[in-house]
C-alpha cells in the first residue's frame, strides 16, 4: 500500500474531514489501559503518547516497511496490528479505541454497537490543529505530560528551521510518485518555516491532481524533491520520478531524493524534517543563477 503526502494524502479523507472542526471531547474520567489505534495516523500519536503496557493493538501499518509509511515502525513491533475489522478489535477487549474521523465508517460503527468508546480524531489542517489535537489526545489518554512535550519539541525544531531558512525564499516543488505534487495545510506551513516557497499548485495541475513532467520543466524550480526516489525496490508509480526528461531543468535546480514519511501523517513529529529542508534550501540557493543566502 502506498501513500502520499499534502494534497493526495488526504484524498479519502478530504471530503469528510473538509469542513470538520478540531472539537475537544470531554476528558475521560478514567485512564485507558487497553488502547487500540485503529489508523495509521493515530498509531502516531497513541505510540508516542502512551507506554506498551497500555496498548492493545495498532494499524498493521505502523510496523510496514514495504514500503515504510509510518515514522513509529520501530516502536511498533511485537505489538499487534489490526485492520478494519470490528470483530479484530473487539477480540482485543479494548477500553478505547482511537481512530480518524470519517475512515473505517462501518468498523467505528459497529464498535459503537457494541458499547466500545471510540474517539475520533480530525484531520489537522494546520499547526494550529496539531497543537490543539495532541493536547486533547493527551487528555483523553492521560498523557499530558507527554503531548506538552511533544509540542516543545515541535516549536523547537521550527524555530531551528527559521534560523535556517534562506530569504526570499527557495522555489520548491515536491514531486510524488505517480506524478502527484506536495502542498497544502501543514506541510505548507512547514516548508515556508523552512525557507521554502512550495509551487506544487496552480497551472499546469491536471483534473486528477497531478503533475506531468512537462510542467515540472515549465516550473523550473529552484529546489525539486523527489519523494520516493530514495527507495531501494521502486514501485511502478515511482518511474516518473526517474524520468529523463527531468535532466533538461536547468543547471540551477537542486534535484534531491529523500523520504517525506514525517509529512504523510501530520503531527508535531512533521516538524522533525523542517530543519533538512531548511538546509536543502540554503543549498539550493547558493547555485549559481540563483539568489544568494544571507
Amino acid at each position: 500500500m502506498r501513500f502520499s503526502h499534502g494534497n493526495r494524502t488526504v484524498l479519502i479523507a478530504a471530503t469528510v474531514l473538509a469542513t470538520i472542526a478540531v472539537i475537544t471531547p470531554p476528558a475521560r474520567a478514567d485512564r485507558p489501559h487497553r488502547i487500540v489505534s485503529a489508523f495509521l495516523c493515530t498509531d502516531e500519536y497513541v505510540l508516542r503518547l502512551v507506554p506498551r503496557n497500555r496498548i492493545a493493538a495498532v494499524s498493521y501499518l505502523a510496523a510496514d516497511t514495504h514500503p515504510v509509511v509510518s515514522t513509529v515502525a520501530e516502536q511498533a513491533k511485537g505489538i499487534p496490528g489490526v485492520r478494519a475489522s470490528a470483530e479484530q478489535v473487539l477480540a482485543l477487549h479494548p477500553d478505547l479505541v482511537v481512530t480518524y474521523a470519517g475512515t473505517n465508517a462501518r468498523q467505528t460503527q459497529l464498535l459503537r454497537v457494541a458499547n466500545v468508546h471510540v474517539l475520533e480524531i480530525p484531520w489537522a489542517q494546520s499547526l494550529a490543529d496539531v497543537r490543539r489535537i495532541t493536547l486533547m489526545l493527551g487528555r483523553q489518554l492521560d498523557a499530558e505530560p507527554r503531548a506538552e512535550a511533544m509540542l516543545r519539541e515541535m516549536d523547537a525544531q521550527l524555530r531551528a528551521a527559521k534560523f535556517l531558512a534562506v530569504h526570499p525564499p527557495v522555489r520548491a516543488l515536491i514531486y510524488e510518485p505517480n506524478g502527484y505534487a506536495t502542498g497544502g495545510g501543514v506541510t505548507d506551513e512547514i516548508l515556508s518555516s523552512a525557507g521554502l516557497r512550495n509551487i506544487g499548485t496552480g497551472p499546469g495541475l491536471t483534473r486528477s491532481g497531478t503533475f506531468p513532467v512537462e510542467a515540472v520543466l515549465a516550473m523550473t524550480p529552484e529546489l525539486l524533491v523527489l519523494n520516493g526516489a530514495h527507495e531501494a525496490r521502486p514501485a511502478k508509480a515511482d518511474i516518473v520520478l526517474k524520468h529523463p526528461a527531468l535532466r533538461a531543468l536547468p543547471a540551477n535546480t537542486l534535484i534531491v531524493g529523500m523520504s517525506l514519511v514525517p509529512l504523510l501523517c501530520p503531527g508535531p513529529w512533521s516538524a522533525g524534517i523542517a530543519g533538512t529542508l531548511a538546509q536543502l534550501g540554503r543549498q539550493a540557493s547558493a547555485v549559481e543563477g540563483n539568489h544568494t543566502a544571507k
